[in-house]
């Protein structure tokens, strides 16, 4: 009987132990160095499990690579990793955005349904049992753990990456795959807050608003989105800033769309409105109604407005320079947060390295890697956890 060993019990690492295990004559042990399967998995979607994306897609993951994702994608699409959990008995809801949640809202749901599984297939788990060093020998790889050395006929390496140290991030899996010839990119932090000059932020600590962005060095755009911003005391956060984040660094610019639906000549048109049909109110309501209050206050001052005056008093200059202000707000990146705050790693394993139609190693035989560890990282939005479902299965299938 074959013996397949899964070094990681988080999201790709069980759903590999239990595609392994579908195989005829495998004996499957997974291994996981905290006390608990799937900790990193309990804390995602906000602990609400943002488990896929129906709009998962090459285009929306990032690597040296991004095509190396195509594979995995295809063989087991949104559609098919949903139609697995359903088999285990999870409910789920699908959001207007394609982002998809376990229908009781709570990533245990997820997570419970994987244990159960595992037992029901015959897993052998072991928690608080981390792999030490891998090595090949005859006919397959020796694990050294804490008390012990295992044997494998077939290796599957899940060990996740950097991110969320706190919940299990670490860098076990580059570690333990360099002396079997698998180098790693460059590591950085991503889907994780931006640090900026602190002096707006930390005065709309907790606002939320829908914003058009742009990451910019001088005026060269380096990456953009669109979607939900919110302001923390030491910079931004946010489903929008977390896709710019891979990319961010001290010395860059942020700017700000708070008015993405309107072009500059219609917001202006909005304002001379308003300065027409209320011209004695204060200059610090100038805004209301249109952005959330204190937003639209500090939008004010940062056009350089006295709020005292009255809305008639202000020069059509000077409602250009408020408009400006909606349109193209600006924030000096000081850089982000690190890896004990990022959502994922950006970086990783290289595929260059692996079969991307099996993720078996081009040059170690049934060697496997999947999930966070190579260098794929997806979009915000149920991405990553898509692509950990995605490449576990085909991680586990062995090459079958």
């Amino acid at each position: 009987m074959e013996q397949v060993i899964v070094i990681g019990g988080g999201a790709s690492g069980m759903m590999a132990a239990l595609r392994a295990a579908e195989g005829a004559g495998s004996r499957v042990l997974l291994l996981e160095r905290q006390q608990r399967l799937g900790r990193k998995l309990l804390s995602t979607g906000n602990g609400r499990c943002n488990l896929t994306n129906i709009h998962a897609r090459p285009e929306r993951y990032h690597g040296e690579d991004r095509d190396f994702v195509r594979p995995a994608l295809e063989k087991y699409p949104p559609e098919a990793v949903l139609t697995r959990f359903h088999a285990l008995g999870l409910l789920t809801v699908t959001e207007p955005s394609g982002r998809v949640y376990p229908l009781s809202d709570t990533a245990g749901s997820v997570l419970d349904v994987l244990r159960f599984a595992l037992a029901q297939a015959g897993v052998e788990v072991r928690t608080a049992c981390p792999a030490r060093e891998l090595w090949r020998e005859d006919g397959g790889y020796a694990v050294r753990t804490e008390g012990e050395l295992l044997h494998a006929d077939a290796l599957i390496v899940a060990c996740g990456g950097a991110a969320g140290e706190k919940l299990g991030g670490v860098m076990d899996g580059y570690e333990l795959l360099r002396p079997l010839g698998h180098k790693r990119t460059a590591l950085r932090p991503a889907l994780v807050q931006l640090l900026t000059e602190p002096d707006y932020p930390r005065a709309l600590k907790g606002v939320r608003a829908d914003a058009a962005l742009l990451l910019c060095a001088g005026e060269e755009r380096l990456a953009g989105s669109e979607g939900e911003l919110q302001f923390t005391e030491r910079g931004v956060s946010g489903p929008a800033v977390f896709d710019l984040s891979r990319q961010a660094a001290e010395g860059q610019t942020l700017r700000a769309d708070f008015l993405r639906a309107y072009e500059p000549e219609a917001v202006l048109a909005l304002l001379r409105q308003r300065r027409a049909a209320l011209p004695d109110l204060e200059a610090g309501e100038l805004l209301t109604g249109m952005l959330h209050n204190r937003l639209g206050k500090m939008l004010l001052k940062y056009a350089a407005l006295d709020l005292r005056r009255t809305i008639g008093s202000l020069s059509d200059r000077e409602l250009g320079r408020v408009m400006h202000a909606c349109k193209d707000f600006r924030l000096p990146v000081r850089g982000t947060e690190g890896f004990d705050h990022a959502q994922v790693t950006a970086g990783g394993v290289r595929t260059a390295g692996f079969d991307p139609g099996t993720l078996e190693s081009w040059f170690m035989p049934r060697l496997f890697v999947c999930g966070e560890l190579l260098d794929i990282d997806g979009d915000c939005g149920g991405f990553n956890l898509q692509w950990a479902w995605a490449s576990g299965l085909l991680a586990g299938g062995l090459g079958r």
